[in-house]
Order: C-alpha cells, then structure tokens, then sequence
C-alpha cells in the first residue's frame, strides 16, 4: 500500500476449525485502494469465490514464497485479462486460472488489485496470506513486513483457566474447570491442587492507535523457574489447521466465544508450534509445598509481558471418572467405530482425534423414510480431518413416500446434515458411503432427482448478461454457456444464486441481431436442466 500499515488482525489468531492464515490490513473501511505486489515474481493464481478470499491473487517469488491478496474488488486489466484468456483456452467457468511464470510477471512495487470486501469478509481489507511455495505452510507475513508495522504495545492476558486431568487432578477442591479473572500482573487468588492440572490463557496481543485485538506470537509458561511449555506461531502446514480446535479449549469457546489456549499438549495434537516438557505441560501437583507459575507473552517485536500466581499443594482424594449411561470412548491413539449393525456405521481414523472423546449417540426413528437421523455428540464436536460415514438406505421408501411413480435411482441418493448441509456420498450394495468433520450435526439419507432451475435475469439487450441458477436440495455442481454454439465464461456474482457474462469479453461480436443463448447446468446428483432463448446484441 502506499500508506501507513495498521492491522485489523494478525497471523495464526484462533478461529473455529483453522488459524487466521495470514494479516488483516487495514483500507480505512473503505473499498477502492490501490494494492502493489511486495516483491519480485510472477502471477502463479487468479481466483474468484474460492476458499472465502474473494477475489485473490497469488504472486510466486523467487524467494520460495508465495504471497496471497485477497477480498479484492477488481484486478488490475492486465490480471483481469489473464483470468479471462485462461478460461476462454479452457473452456472453463470455474474462475481459477493458473498461469506459467511468463504470462504475467510482476515487480515488486507494481499495481495489481484494488481493495474490497468480497468473499467471507466482514468489512472492507486485504488479508494477506505467505505460504512456502513448495510445502504451502502458512508463514507469518509479519516477517516480509516488520520494518513497516509500527508496536510498541505488549500483549495483555484477561483471564486463567485450569482444567484438572479427569480422574487424575483436583483444583481448588473441585475436578471442573474453572475460570479466573487477570486483573494485575500477579494474582492474588489462592489457589490449591493435588494431581495433574493443565492451564489455559484468555490473551491478546494490542498495538497503538487502534482498537484491534490480536492473537498471541508467543506464549511460555514456567514452574519453579523452569519452562515447561512454549508457543510460537510462526509456521503452520495448511493439513493442521482444524488443530486450533485442540490447542484452543473449543468447547469453552463454542459457549463463551472466548479462546482459552492451553499451555499443555493434548496427547494427539500435532502442531509443531508447539513444545513443552515430559508432562506436556500439565503440572503434577505431588508435593505439598508452593509451586511458583509464571507466564511470559510476547509479540513479533518483542514486546513482554509477565503474570505470575502460586499453587498450593494439598494432598486429596481424587474421585475417579465416571463414564456416562450409554456412551462408548473414542481414543485418539487408534481407529474408532461405532455402528448399529445392518443400518449405520462410522469411522473415525487414527490421527482426526487430539484427545479420547465419549461418543454418545442418538438414533432417531423415521421408518417411513429414506433412513433413520444419527447423531453422535450432544453439542459440535469436530474432527481433526474428514470421517466415513455409512448408512442404510431404504430403497422402497422413496417410492412409497410419492418421490417417485417409478423404480428409484440409487445414485440420487445422498447424505444432509441437520443443518440442510449437502455432504456427498456414494451408493453401494444397498450404503451411501460419505464423509464428515463434524460428530454434533445429525445425518440422514435426501434423494435428489430433480434438476437445477435457470432463468434469465437481466435485459436480453444488455452486454451483461445475467442468470439465476439455483438447486434448493444437493446443489449446483457446474454449468455451460454457449451462444451460437460458441462457449462463453459465464463468472459467479458475489454472495447471490446468479451468474454473468459480460459480453463485452467474449468471443461473440456486437451486430445488433439475435443470438442463440443455451446454457446447462448439472446439480450434485447428476440432474440436468438446459435453458434456451434469444438474445440481441
């Protein structure tokens, strides 16, 4: 940019299921400022309406990074014209173009966006995202960008959580978690415990001259002196990213919309940003004496802060635990599954849990559906990476129920979730088989046979030509524009069921005449629909 930086959110801040991938720069709330490439390189990527960032581009640097800007209002003519020459050579709507180094070289300091607000934004920014080109790791853009970033501020703890091992640890005589105010670097509570006992800090790192809140670079905990767990998000591999969900207490979160990250390792969290000593950073309160705890936040610049409080070691029972009526463990070292035979089964494969989890599932009865409704949680529970999902499906029913005057289609057949979700799935030997992230959503079996819904919505005279394509059960999947036979790019309009063709780009010349529109589009389940008219321009 060619003004000074302030950041509306900074790399790796604790989001549900993934870390904030890259810096929130600040546009003043306003959409329309120029953008520049921050190094040497070339145009590897031009995206639109894929994986939340808008508009984006993607610049390859010799360096082996990539940098990424995205929430774009428009492209530069000559970035715009690469995505439409790509998908004019590849026949392709998909707005996902990637380009070979000598399409599109870029210099460092050289225009190529203007700022917006498209994609999953809630206000006008750029959010700048460095991968390592070759492992695509997230990196801290911070680095590329420390002499321009102005912060003298340290970050700031609010509040302490300890969460005693169930079964294994008491605190303050209790085995819940519990929460405490930091109002003053040094707490003044006393607290006592006996057995292991994992800590959590609610903290956010600040900068002058605005409101922001961010999350931490760098977090320590030490007892007695001693480090006993350290974080620094620096790096993370993209494939970790639902890892947040473990290092981040998400239940406490799914209720408060506060992040408590723990200064302990759960036995199968993988991030590599994290370190701690043989406990993993649980405390074992076995002694009864005082033990001494201090926490050391910093930020990229360096800026420090310090809270200390004392344990006192009380020797107790601890009560052993109790497993619910009805549940089953999941661990997290292991494949786990669950079934009712001849009807559901799930799979959870070793590597999707941080920690043993109770599955408590619920079946409910719908013997004149297409399947019953399972579920296998009592509130969100995600997964670290996808599950199998398999269920019965009662051909018969779909008929009865009036779907259907005919023999039903297996292949129509798919799972939803409680929330309306399209989760895929395929038919075999009487199962559709299908994928899930989330143990708190309900699933049961939907049939899809009826095909998309196309119509014309702008002025058959205009050079924008618009259309809205929608499929109310499994989805549009992808769809195909000609006229006069020839193929034009039909793009996405932002956060609305319509597509466009800006006719001004395609191969079809201006006379003044008629014009033979046809246009296709195939849902999820494989039902088509074909729109034809005329058009004049």
């Amino acid at each position: 940019m060619d003004y000074d930086i302030s950041l509306a959110g900074n790399f790796g801040e604790p989001r549900p299921n993934h870390f904030h991938g890259g810096l929130d720069i600040s546009t003043d709330n306003v959409e329309g400022k120029l953008i520049y490439a921050i190094g040497d390189g070339y145009v590897s990527r031009i995206t639109q309406g894929i994986d939340g960032f808008g508009n984006a581009v993607y610049i390859t640097h010799p360096s082996g990074q990539t940098s990424i800007y995205c929430h774009l209002k428009s492209f530069s003519p000559r970035i715009q014209a690469a995505l439409r020459d790509y998908q004019y050579a590849h026949e392709t709507n998909v707005p996902d173009a990637r380009l070979s180094p000598l399409v599109c070289p870029v210099s460092q300091g050289q225009f190529i966006a203007l700022s917006g607000n498209t994609g999953h934004s809630t206000g006008p920014h750029l959010h700048l995202e460095i991968h390592d080109t070759e492992t695509w790791d997230m990196l801290d853009p911070y680095e590329f960008l420390n002499d321009f970033i102005n912060d003298s501020v340290p970050p700031q703890a609010h509040g302490l959580m300890a969460t005693p091992i169930s079964g294994e640890g008491v605190f303050n005589h209790d085995t819940a978690k519990q929460t405490f105010t930091i109002g003053a670097p040094q707490l003044s509570q006393t607290f006592t415990a006996w057995g292991k006992v994992g800590f959590a800090l609610w903290a956010d790192d600040y900068m002058q001259g605005t409101y922001h809140h961010y999350g931490l670079r760098e977090m320590i905990l030490m007892l007695d002196g001693h480090l006993i767990f350290r974080s620094v998000v620096d790096r993370i591999p993209v494939g970790k990213n639902a890892f947040v969900n473990a290092w981040g207490d998400y239940d406490h979160w799914r209720q408060t919309r506060r992040w408590y990250m723990k200064s302990y390792i759960e036995p199968g969290n993988q991030l590599a940003i994290l370190s701690a000593d043989s406990l993993r950073g649980i405390v074992d309160f076995n002694e009864e004496r005082d033990y001494h705890l201090e926490y050391i936040l910093r930020d990229y610049k360096g800026n420090e802060s310090h809270y200390t409080f004392t344990v006192h070691g009380v020797r107790e029972e601890i009560p052993q635990l109790e497993m619910p009526i009805d549940g089953q463990f999941f661990h997290w070292n292991q494949t786990n599954s669950f079934s009712y035979p001849g009807e559901m089964q799930l799979v959870v494969p070793y590597g999707l849990l941080a920690n043993d989890i109770i599955l408590q599932p619920v079946v409910t009865k719908q013997p004149e559906n297409i399947s019953d409704r399972y579920s296998f949680y009592p509130f969100s529970c995600p997964l670290m990476a996808e599950g199998e999902l398999m269920i019965r499906a009662r051909l018969d029913n779909i008929v009865s129920a009036g779907i259907l005057s005919t023999e039903a289609d297996p292949s129509k057949l798919y799972i939803r979730s409680s929330l309306g979700q399209y989760m895929g799935g395929d038919y075999q030997d009487g199962w559709v088989i299908g994928r899930i992230k989330e143990l708190g959503y309900a699933y049961a079996l939907d049939y899809d046979d009826e095909p998309p819904t196309i119509s014309l919505v702008s002025n058959s005279q205009s050079d924008m030509l618009r259309l809205h394509v929608s499929d109310r059960q499994s989805g549009v999947a992808s769809y195909r524009g000609t006229i006069d036979g020839q193929f034009v790019v039909f793009n996405p309009q932002e956060k609305t069921s319509q597509v466009i063709c800006n006719l001004r780009e395609s191969p079809i010349r201006k006379t003044g005449k008629a014009h033979q529109l046809q246009f296709t589009a195939t849902d999820h389940r494989n039902n088509v629909q074909t729109f034809e008219t005329s058009i004049i321009y």
